[in-house]
């Protein structure tokens, strides 16, 4: 009984905010953006430079949700005798965004499933497998205007221990800086 008057409550105020935000002019807009990066921890990549695509809707002047993807390319280096490969991260996402202001300081994050591309192998001289993907987050911190975004972000991820190979973790995540540009398509 907890749960259900829980959901009807949930369902109450969604459904009270997106009629609300019906009697506001919605907007709608195509983020297109570039990002570079160094990888944390450099156990087998350097760096990182990316391409992002998103689709944001302003739910309230203050709150977007929308969907992101694009690619990211690691650069594989030399660690512990292993030359490791580049890898490419696809990530599929949801996009989530807070602004206080309508120009000015804006945080929000992109969540989940980040897919690996690329050579098979972690390295040229390793048989382990490179995984296939796993859980993806890009959290973001920036300023915007209405055309611009400019911001530092983290992407990761999480592949637990597969593609491991002994003397190195197998990681992909980065710590950069990048902007967008905010393409209108309309209320």
């Amino acid at each position: 009984m907890k749960t259900l008057k829980q959901t009807l409550i949930a369902a109450t105020v969604l459904t009270a905010g997106l009629v609300s935000a019906q009697d506001k002019a919605m907007n709608n807009m195509i983020k297109v953006g570039a990002t570079v990066g160094v990888a944390v921890p450099q156990d087998n990549t350097s760096m990182a430079v990316g391409v992002d695509v998103a689709y944001q809707n302003l739910i309230t002047p203050g709150f977007g949700l929308g969907i992101a993807t694009g690619y990211t390319h690691y650069f594989g280096k030399e660690n512990n005798g292993y030359n490791n490969n580049d890898v490419g991260v696809v990530p599929v996402a949801a996009l989530i965004r807070i602004y206080p202001k309508q120009t000015g300081f804006y945080f929000g994050a992109d969540l989940g499933y980040g897919f690996l591309v690329g050579d098979d192998n972690v390295a040229t001289n390793s048989l382990a497998v490179r995984p296939d993907g796993g859980f993806y987050l890009k959290p973001e911190i920036g300023y915007h205007n209405r055309d611009w975004n400019f911001f530092l972000q983290y992407q990761k991820v999480f592949t637990g221990n597969d593609g491991n190979v002994a003397g190195q973790d197998y990681n992909v995540g980065s710590i950069g800086a990048g902007f967008s540009y905010n393409i209108p398509l309309g209320n």
